[in-house]
């Protein structure tokens, strides 16, 4: 740039070169097209260079009349019906006319000119030039324009190749002035006037606002420039150029080159926005996918602990009403009237067995398999959840996988689908072959194990043998003390005594059984629980690891495009400032 900057300036010169060097940066590692990494990077070189002034539009609308026109050379540039700009050409200050060819099909163009000295033109092919790549090569040469010029002719105002082309300069963010080319053509002012509504309608409908909408006839302009100074007011050409002088001033110029790259940055930071939008968002259902799971399992180890605890309970309450029995049997038995049923040792001990005992032991063993039956269920159901919402996942996300080509375009995508294959197998495995009859079978040896663990003398023994031994000195006491003893001894002193006793020790005993036969029953199934619960999550865990850390990295990314985009929305206030 030519222009002597003030510090100000400079000053937002440096930060918009160290913010576009930010974005470059980003973009370098990111899923961005190299097309669009040149042209950023070219955006930024041009930082350096004269601005540039692109002529845009359909071959018929002009182009080269009019920048002869404006330029005051009616043979710079070659006119004619037919697409005769076939090239890109670059047009320079120089002491002489001279055509160079370029790389990429442009010709840069040499005219010694005062325009020239401070800005450079392109004249492009037409948005409707026949050969196709002509019209690449336009597009490919607007994220560098710090201006456009786009003609549009007054007999065809606005075609469907002009509104597509614009549509595109509006993704670059470029400032657009709108020329309607040709107005030579209209005798009635109200059709000119029409014309000029339509397309300042149109063009705001497309991009938004646009710098100005000036309509001029350059093939008028061309005659008053060469001597026919009565067509200048009728072409139409003083408004626009009075426009491009007061817009590309010194201060103007600075600004639009500021505003050029900064235009690219935004897009390109934009689309890299949206282009994550759609793998955030199956992040996003895959992480609520885990906490889900996650919320099962909490779900699962509540009910769990509940329903077992409660089931321990039916448990405990069976040796409570088995005390009970036992407490009424020595009221009813350690009496005066039993004396010659108490001397009867056999007796007293099948009766104790028959009434205190009883079907305890059975309808602890019962229980014990409700419960065993219970937690195969709940287990299973488990697995079926899990199976179910990843078979969801999966169907969801198969629409997303097919048709993803290039590693960088698709290894979430298939990293995160091989991981729902893999749990979803695994799930679906676990619930097809699940055999609850042997792993009932399974985990009632574990609770039979805690049930014949109990400790009589050091022995494990059944819970039928652990009631009696754990109760047998009761009654052993009581009849080997009644022998010898008078009838007043017995009814005021001794079965008093003994009866309390008994019922003492029952309960002590009764006590210490149930602590230890719980104890075990809940050690047992504890272990089970854990084991259920270390399946599934060890399972889940890979899948759960990566979506975190796949979320964790891309929410880091998506805030540094953020910031990136609010700092040059920033920039591009203070450059519109100036």
């Amino acid at each position: 740039m030519e222009a002597i900057l003030s510090n100000e300036e400079e000053m937002l010169l440096k930060r918009t070169r160290n913010i576009l060097g930010d974005v470059r940066d980003v973009l370098a590692g990111a899923n961005t097209s190299k097309t669009d990494r040149e042209a950023l990077a070219e955006s930024i070189r041009q930082l350096d260079e004269l601005f540039l002034l692109v002529i845009a539009g359909e071959f018929n609308a002009g182009k080269s009349s009019f920048i002869n026109a404006l330029l005051g050379q009616p043979k710079m540039l070659q006119e004619g019906v037919t697409p005769t700009t076939s090239q890109i050409y670059l047009l320079k200050h120089g002491e002489e006319m001279t055509q160079v060819p370029r790389e990429k099909g442009v010709w840069v163009q040499t005219a010694p000119v005062d325009l020239l000295h401070n800005i450079n033109i392109v004249d492009t092919p037409g948005t409707n030039a026949i050969v196709r790549e002509h019209e690449a090569l336009t597009v490919d040469f607007i994220p560098r324009s710090d201006l456009v010029l786009f003609l549009t002719s007054a007999d065809r105002p606005f075609s469907e190749s002009e509104r597509a082309f614009l549509t595109r300069i509006k993704e670059w963010g470029k400032k657009v002035v709108l020329v309607i080319n040709k107005i030579d053509i209209f005798e009635d002012e109200a059709e000119l006037n029409k014309v000029i509504e339509f397309v300042t309608q149109s063009a705001r409908q497309l991009i938004g606002s646009v710098a100005g909408v000036f309509p001029v006839s350059a093939k008028r302009a061309q005659k008053a420039k060469a001597g026919e100074p009565k067509y200048w007011e009728l072409s139409g050409f003083a408004p626009l150029e009075e426009f491009v002088e007061q817009t590309l001033d010194e201060s103007g110029r600075f600004r639009l080159k500021l505003l050029n790259p900064i235009g690219v940055g935004q897009r390109l930071v934009r689309e890299q926005i949206d282009a994550t939008q759609q793998d955030w968002e199956m992040l996003e259902r895959d992480n609520q996918l885990v906490g889900d799971i996650e919320g099962q399992m909490e779900l699962y180890n509540e009910d769990l602990e509940r329903n077992f605890e409660a089931r321990l309970s039916e448990i405990s309450t069976l040796l409570y009403e088995m005390e009970r029995r036992g407490n009424e049997f020595f009221d009813d038995t350690i009496r005066l009237g039993r004396v010659p049923d108490l001397i009867k040792q056999e007796y007293i001990k099948n009766e104790f067995e028959r009434i205190v005992v009883g079907d305890t032991p059975n309808q602890i063993e019962d229980r014990v398999g409700e419960l065993v039956d219970w937690m195969v269920e709940q287990d299973l159901r488990q697995w079926t959840a899990v199976s179910d919402h990843l078979s969801q996942r999966r169907h969801e996300t198969d629409g997303r996988i097919v048709g993803q080509t290039g590693p960088k375009d698709s290894t979430l995508a298939y990293d995160r689908q091989r991981l729902v294959d893999s749990i979803g197998k695994t799930a679906r495995k676990t619930v097809e072959g699940y055999d609850q009859r042997a792993e009932a079978g399974r985990i009632a040896n574990t609770a039979r194990e805690a049930v014949t663990g109990i400790a009589a003398g050091g022995l494990g023994v059944g819970l039928g043998v652990a009631l009696l031994v754990a109760t047998s000195a009761v009654w052993i006491d009581i009849t080997g003390a009644i022998t010898g003893i008078s009838a007043a001894v017995l009814g005021l002193f001794i079965f008093p005594s003994r009866r309390q006793k008994a019922k003492r020790d029952l309960g002590q005993r009764l006590e210490e059984l149930r602590h230890e036969l719980l104890t075990n029953l809940r050690h047992q199934f504890d272990r089970e629980a854990r084991r259920s619960q270390q399946r599934i999550g060890d399972t889940v865990a890979p899948f759960s690891r990566f979506v975190r850390s796949e979320r964790d990295k891309m929410s880091g990314r998506r805030q540094s495009l953020i910031d990136l985009e609010n700092e040059l929305h920033g920039l591009g206030q203070q450059a519109g400032a100036l």
